[in-house]
């Protein structure tokens, strides 16, 4: 029932995807899938390619999803068929001087952070071509699902520049930085097979007949997530992200901060009660 109803769910998003100019669609769930967020990209002619106002748009919302407490998952997705992000628009970049690339750099640069300090847990569901930037803002996710038709691949060098949006440092954090360093220097394009045996994927799925078969498995793995502790979900993730930034002392140091912040929480209460009385806990994260 599940998967039929996450379908369903994807096959009205997209419905109306067509009908509508927006260049991102931010979709909350309701029903048992409450807290789940979507992010879809929706740019069929370009394929997805990062404009100046599609990223401007994606900024706004993910600022919207930071300050928005009944967030619990996010899943970053694609509604056109066969691509996730083609990357940058190239076309609009053409018609920039040095100063405007700069700042548009470092517009994107700035919006993968923001989805990788986002405090929840973010999805990204590549159902297609993810390139440059498109990949970098994958890259800043959480966790990340392919299907098996994908090409994936920092490309940036064969146009004599670098990844500007987060590859060079996520890429090495995710999967060996000798490999992180082949890919980039060769502008390596890859399926997903070779992604995920480098680990630079969390699940590979095979592609069905909608084209949105990590779409699924994403919403499969968000709704694994909701059951449990959002207060706990949150610090489990500010604990590893900030953890890998430090030594193996100050890691843990942080992991005891994070931890102190649960110990007060109803929700502890709560799942030691359930526990006790061998029901299924009610969070509700206070």
């Amino acid at each position: 029932m599940t998967t039929t109803m996450n379908r369903i769910c994807f096959q009205f998003i997209r419905k109306y995807s067509q009908s509508t100019n927006k260049l991102i669609i931010y979709e909350q769930l309701t029903g048992e899938r409450k807290g789940i967020s979507l992010i879809g990209f929706n740019r069929p002619k370009q394929r997805n390619a990062l404009s100046k106002e599609l990223v401007e748009n994606l900024n706004n919302i993910v600022d919207q999803v930071a300050c928005d407490d009944s967030n619990r998952v996010v899943v970053l997705h694609s509604l056109v068929a066969k691509t996730f992000c083609s990357g940058a628009d190239l076309k609009e970049r053409l018609g920039m001087d040095q100063q405007e690339v700069h700042h548009f750099v470092k517009k994107l640069r700035g919006l993968s952070h923001k989805i990788y300090s986002l405090p929840v847990p973010v999805i990204a569901a590549i159902d297609g071509v993810a390139l440059g930037g498109g990949l970098e803002l994958a890259l800043s996710s959480d966790i990340r699902v392919a299907a098996d038709n994908v090409k994936l691949g920092l490309v940036e060098t064969k146009l004599a520049i670098i990844p500007g949006a987060g590859g060079t440092q996520f890429l090495p954090r995710i999967i060996n930085p000798s490999v992180a360093k082949e890919l980039i220097y060769t502008a390596s394009i890859f399926g997903g097979k070779e992604a995920e045996k480098m680990g630079l994927i969390n699940h590979l799925v095979e592609q069905n007949g909608d084209g949105n078969a990590a779409y699924l498995k994403s919403l499969e793995i968000a709704q694994r997530i909701l059951p449990n502790g959002p207060v706990a979900v949150k610090m489990a993730k500010q604990a590893i992200n900030r953890g890998m930034q430090v030594d193996i002392g100050e890691g843990l140091a942080l992991e005891e901060v994070c931890y102190s912040k649960v110990i007060p929480t109803n929700d502890r209460l709560e799942g030691l009660q359930a526990f006790s009385e061998k029901r299924t806990p009610i969070y509700t994260g206070s």
